[in-house]
């Protein structure tokens, strides 16, 4: 049954909250685990220099997580007041910056938000107001969270790849994905098989690292949503996307010392096609263009 007008307000509204929840967790997620990672080193620095008799001193850190502290301008520190922190308004409102110390925002904020907006009202228009809809939602909101979080810090967080991997299997075990759940099985277990041994291949021809833990878990979870079949065409588009930006960046000059290039976002672009277009269409396209 098509869509009224209030549905489509609601698909579209939701989106934007969810963006401006995506955005913080984006900008936060990787430097919560980084906290965490200087807390252990600490501790263990700690652990090394006690004796016997003696009892190190701990100062208690600032609480930095996904509700504290309040937003704030990252440049000034300044509270946003509440009217700016309305989704996609509060970036047109501020005109793109800060409104105490007039910092530029960066324009990624509306982008996420719009970007989390069409794919809640694409959603709604291929499944209706339904759980699938929602389901596909979060799988679509992840990966574009992913995708954003590694190119910017080279970071698969495990608090997002694990809980994408187990719901992919939950949501075909209870039909939510129309993927049958030994294709789901199987897709997490030839996706992380897959990368991991050409990882392991690399490693020992070079002795270096080609790519992180991380790849591994988020193609398990690709396959858990789209299924096995899906695999091939999500890393051939992976592949060959990747190959394309790293070729574009090396003739500027922009891509990195070491030339490493973050694969997760060409995964979630895989998997997104996989998704949208369906798991055989790459392989219809190569057929039809021989």
């Amino acid at each position: 049954m098509p869509l009224g007008w209030p549905q489509w307000l609601l698909a579209v509204l939701l989106g934007l909250i969810v963006g401006s929840f995506l955005n913080v967790l984006i900008h936060r997620l990787p430097r919560m685990l980084e906290v965490a990672w200087e807390a252990d080193h600490a501790a263990w620095l700690l652990a090394q220099q006690d004796v016997p008799g003696h009892r190190a001193t701990h100062q208690t850190a600032q609480r930095f997580d996904l509700w504290l502290p309040a937003s704030h301008c990252p440049a000034c520190n300044t509270p946003l007041r509440w009217f700016e922190n309305i989704p996609l308004l509060g970036y047109l409102w501020l005109r793109g910056r800060c409104a105490h110390c007039q910092a530029r925002i960066s324009p990624r904020y509306p982008l996420v938000e719009l970007s989390s907006a069409a794919l809640a009202a694409y959603c709604a228009w291929r499944y209706g107001l339904t759980w699938p809809a929602l389901a596909w939602f979060f799988f679509g909101a992840i990966l574009l969270s992913l995708a954003l979080i590694d190119w910017a810090t080279t970071y698969l967080p495990d608090s997002l790849t694990l809980p994408l991997l187990w719901a992919g299997l939950l949501a075909a075990a209870t039909g939510l994905t129309g993927t049958p759940l030994p294709q789901a099985v199987w897709g997490a277990a030839i996706g992380y098989a897959s990368l991991r041994l050409v990882y392991e291949i690399f490693l020992h021809l070079t002795g270096r690292e080609g790519m992180g833990h991380g790849d591994f878990k988020l193609d398990a979870a690709i396959g858990a949503w789209l299924g096995w079949p899906a695999l091939l065409p999500v890393l051939l588009v992976a592949s060959v996307s990747g190959l394309v930006v790293g070729l574009m960046l090396k003739f500027y000059g922009r891509l990195g010392e070491q030339g490493q290039l973050p694969f997760g976002p060409f995964l979630a672009l895989g998997g997104a096609l996989g998704w949208i277009m369906g798991s055989n269409w790459l392989l219809q396209l190569l057929a039809q263009a021989r």
